[in-house]
C-alpha cells in the first residue's frame, strides 16, 4: 500500500470558502438564526480571538473486506456519530476520499446533535454546505472541509454527521473500528428519525474530523496518536471510554486555558510499517493524521507493539511480518519526534503496555519491549514522557496486565485501565506555555 495521497487544490479553495463563511459568521454575531427540523434556535455569540481547533478526529484508513467498505456505497445515507473533546461557537466538517478509487460525491450532508442513538435532538438539524454550495466532488486521494456550520457545540457532546451518498462511491475510506454504533438508510434521510436506519455499523465512513470556532481558552488540541490501544478496543460501544476520551474530560474541566483532544489510533497500527487490515504507518501518516489538525499544539505517541508482536504473526491482512530490531523502532520514533519538532510542536513519548499472554507475545517480544521503554524513559529524545506501562502493569508480574484492568485478550486495557492511564498524564506539562 502506498503513501496517502491528497488533493491540494480543491482543499485551498473551499478553505477560502470557510474563512469568507467565517467573517460573515464574526459580522453577525449572537443574531444568527439556524432553521432547525423543529424551530430556530440562536447562536451564541462569537467571542473576540475565537479560532479554528480539532475537537474530532479519526485516522482513514482503506477499505477492508470485513465491513460495508468493500463494496462502498449507493443512494444511501450514513448517520455517524462522533463525540466532541471542546466545545465552539461553530463548526465545520472534514470529509476524506483518501484511499478512494474514484471522486467521491458528497450529494448532501447535515449536522444535528444526537438524541437517543440514530435520532436528533429537535431543531439542531442543520445543513453542511461547500463553496455554498449543498453537494461537493472530493477527487481520489483528496479530502475537504464544508463551509462554516452555524451549529454550537458543547464539550463532550455527541453530534450525529448525516451523509447522503448517491453514488456508487467504489471502496469506501474508513475507520475500521469506532467503537461507536452508526446508522445507515437507504435513499436520502438526512432528517429522518432512526425507523429509516435499519442497518447497523460499528465504523466511520469518510468522515476524517470535526473542528469547533473554539474560544480563546481552548488554546488548540493534543492528539494522541497510536494503535487500538489508542483506539478504545477492549471497551463497551458507545462507551466513550477511550484513554483520549478520559484525557479529554480531564482537560474540560481545568479552569483557565485548556485543550482539545484529538483520537487518532487505528487498530493494528504500527511505527515503521503499513498493513492492509490497519492503515498507513505512523510516520507516513504524520502529516495528515497529527501535523495537519487545526490547532493542534501536542502530540502523544504510543505505539510499537504491534511492531514487536506482529512479527509473530501470519496472515495476509496483517503482512508485512517484518521482525524489525529495537534499533529500528527507536529510529522510527526518532523520524516522528523530528516531524514534530519541525512543525513545531511538543510531543511527549508513551511507554508500551505490558502483553504477556497476548496471542503474539513471546520472551523475544518482551525483551524488545523492555528495551524500547528503557529508550523511552531515558533517552530525552521526547519533550516529556508518559509511563503508561507502569500504570496498568500487574505489580507482581510486571509482564503482564494488572488483572483489574485487563479486558481480557492480556494486550488491551479496560475501561478502568483506561481511566488510569488518562489519569496519570501530567496536565501541567501539556497546557505548560512554549
Amino acid at each position: 500500500m502506498g503513501e496517502r495521497r491528497k488533493s491540494k487544490i480543491p482543499r485551498r479553495y473551499l478553505w477560502l470558502a470557510s474563512a469568507l463563511a467565517l467573517v460573515v459568521l464574526l459580522r453577525l454575531g449572537d443574531a444568527v438564526l439556524v432553521s432547525g427540523s423543529a424551530a430556530a434556535t440562536r447562536l451564541p455569540a462569537i467571542a473576540r480571538g475565537s479560532h479554528w481547533v480539532a475537537t474530532w478526529g479519526a485516522s482513514p484508513q482503506p477499505a477492508v473486506e470485513r465491513n460495508l467498505s468493500a463494496g462502498g456505497f449507493r443512494a444511501q445515507t450514513i448517520r455517524e456519530i462522533v463525540l466532541t473533546s471542546a466545545g465552539g461557537a461553530r463548526i465545520r466538517v472534514r470529509f476524506s476520499n483518501a484511499f478512494g478509487t474514484r471522486p467521491l460525491r458528497v450529494a448532501r450532508a447535515a449536522v444535528a446533535v444526537e438524541g437517543d442513538g440514530a435520532s436528533l435532538a429537535a431543531g439542531t438539524s442543520t445543513p453542511v454546505y461547500f463553496a455554498g454550495r449543498r453537494s461537493v466532488v472530493i477527487p481520489a486521494g483528496g479530502e475537504a472541509t464544508s463551509d462554516t456550520v452555524p451549529l454550537a457545540a458543547g464539550p463532550g457532546e455527541h453530534l450525529a454527521v448525516s451523509v447522503y451518498l448517491a453514488g456508487p462511491t467504489g471502496p469506501a475510506t474508513e475507520h475500521a473500528d469506532a467503537q461507536q454504533l452508526g446508522y445507515v438508510a437507504a435513499g436520502q434521510h438526512l432528517l429522518a428519525g432512526p425507523g429509516a436506519f435499519r442497518k447497523r455499523t460499528y465504523s466511520w465512513y469518510f468522515l476524517a474530523g470535526v473542528d469547533v470556532l473554539a474560544p480563546p481558552r481552548i488554546e488548540g488540541a493534543v492528539v494522541a496518536l497510536g494503535d487500538s490501544i489508542t483506539d478504545g478496543v477492549g471497551t463497551r460501544v458507545n462507551a466513550d471510554a477511550r484513554w483520549p476520551n478520559d484525557l479529554a474530560r480531564r482537560l474540560t474541566a481545568v479552569r483557565g486555558k485548556t485543550l482539545a483532544v484529538v483520537d487518532e489510533g487505528i487498530g493494528g497500527n504500527r511505527v515503521l510499517n503499513a498493513a492492509p487490515c490497519c492503515g498507513p504507518s505512523a510516520i507516513s501518516r504524520f502529516e495528515t493524521d497529527v501535523r495537519d489538525q487545526p490547532g493542534v499544539r501536542d502530540v502523544i505517541l504510543l505505539e510499537g507493539v504491534n511492531d514487536i508482536g506482529e512479527s509473530q504473526s501470519q496472515g495476509a491482512l496483517t503482512a508485512p511480518h517484518t521482525n524489525v530490531s529495537v534499533r529500528q523502532i527507536v529510529e522510527g520514533y526518532e523520524r516522528i519526534i523530528a516531524l514534530a519538532h519541525d512543525a513545531g510542536l511538543r510531543i511527549f513519548g508513551a511507554t508500551l503496555t505490558p502483553f504477556e499472554g497476548a496471542r503474539y507475545w513471546t520472551p523475544a517480544a518482551e525483551a524488545k519491549r523492555d528495551a524500547v521503554n528503557e529508550w523511552i524513559r531515558s533517552s530525552g529524545a521526547f519533550d516529556g514522557v508518559i509511563d503508561f506501562a507502569a500504570v496498568v502493569s500487574d505489580p507482581q508480574d510486571p509482564d503482564r496486565l494488572d488483572p483489574q484492568f485487563d479486558s481480557g485478550d492480556h494486550l488491551h486495557p479496560n475501561a478502568a485501565g483506561y481511566q488510569a492511564m488518562a489519569a496519570s498524564i501530567n496536565l501541567s506539562a501539556l497546557l505548560r506555555s512554549r
